[in-house]
């Protein structure tokens, strides 16, 4: 274990360093979106890399303190040295915790931005209301973390619903705090529709997607189809006047993305293709999860989309969190974007699972 660690620190240090020269190419200071990325990549190994050369200082002052004590024959320095060197040791163990931790946590993906999509179910209407409720949650939850949140496309029902709704959202360590939501969420309810007060089960889903640059995803211009139509739903007088609607068809895997929510086509243009990419990035993400987690499982929530991995039970005010068989008992709290409980007991779960997938 010890020195699968050590391996990836000595990995990581080394990226650190072809980061940096790459940063100082001019041809790559020339292209803005790849700057930004490498800078953002070097942004989340700095500090563990920072933390890694202090460890290594300390065992140099040990080395260099355990060849003194093999000379030293004077009993005062002998003893200073022995001391210094019980100390020196008990940092170098603290030290080599906290960076065992950091690279079992480490994630490249971690401080990337998020596109989520959230699709009504089974249930009808009731499944509508429940998906609206849970964009809610997550806009409640972004707000309390300064993240940005921006529509990029939905799909309005009666009463309030949705039936879909596409949003991005942007700011620091977005992908790590929410890439346990995915999969099927489910609501035990008495809908407002209901009027012989029965409880109903509904269901909605939640994919939440790694923002793809352009540099992560290629994508050739000859396999799209991209076609435009009149625009329907809520949107002001101009909606149904102009074809600003946007379908883009990404022929190699038929995935079809619409946006309609901006008045320009350009801009609902630019919106389905960062879905597009979104979308294309995952499905290689997947495959490539798949392919680990098929020799180990050491991950948790990103295998079958399909998954339930969640119930928000309204009469037992509870959620519960299937996947590791955690419940909590406030589930108002929880809709109004108080998520950071149950994420922080699926990661503590997760790391339990890569520790002793690293140990075997």
């Amino acid at each position: 274990m010890k020195n699968l660690i050590l391996q990836k620190l000595d990995e990581l240090k080394a990226k650190s360093e072809e980061l940096k020269k790459k940063l100082s190419d001019p041809e790559v200071f020339a292209n803005r979106a790849e700057c930004q990325r490498y800078a953002k990549e070097l942004s989340r190994v700095s500090p563990i890399v920072k933390k890694y050369i202090d460890f290594l200082n300390v065992q140099e002052q040990i080395t260099q303190t355990e060849e003194l004590l093999k000379h030293e024959k004077e009993q005062d320095l002998v003893k200073l040295a022995e001391d210094e060197l019980t100390q020196l040791r008990a940092a170098s163990k603290k030290m080599y915790a906290q960076l065992e931790d950091l690279v079992i946590e480490d994630d490249p993906e971690a401080n990337r931005d998020v596109i989520v999509e959230v699709r009504a179910g089974t249930g009808g209407l009731e499944a509508t209301l429940f998906a609206a409720d849970i964009y809610r949650m997550y806009s409640k939850f972004a707000a309390r973390r300064g993240w940005k949140v921006d529509i990029l496309n939905s799909s309005p029902s009666e009463a309030g619903g949705v039936k879909e709704i596409i949003f991005s959202l942007e700011g620091e360590y977005v992908y790590k705090w929410l890439k346990y939501e995915s999969g099927v969420h489910r609501v035990q309810r008495v809908p407002t529709t209901e009027t012989s007060g029965r409880i109903h089960t509904s269901a909605i889903s939640v994919a939440v997607l790694p923002e793809a640059e352009e540099v992560d995803i290629q994508i050739d211009p000859k396999d799209l189809k991209i076609d435009v139509f009149r625009a329907t739903g809520p949107g002001g007088q101009g909606v149904n006047t102009t074809d600003s609607a946007v379908r883009i068809t990404y022929l190699p895997t038929n995935t079809v993305v619409s946006c309609q929510d901006e008045r320009s086509q350009m801009k609902n243009k630019a919106k389905a293709m960062k879905v597009l990419r979104a979308r294309l990035f995952d499905q290689a993400k997947q495959k490539q999860q798949q392919e680990i987690a098929a020799s180990r499982k050491t991950q948790i929530g990103t295998g079958d989309r399909s998954e339930k991995i969640r119930t928000y039970n309204f009469p037992q005010r509870r959620v519960t969190d299937h996947r590791i068989g955690f419940s909590v008992h406030n589930l108002g709290n929880v809709l109004e974007g108080e998520l950071d409980e149950i994420i922080l007991a699926l990661a503590t779960a997760e790391k339990k699972l890569k520790t002793n997938g690293n140990a075997k």
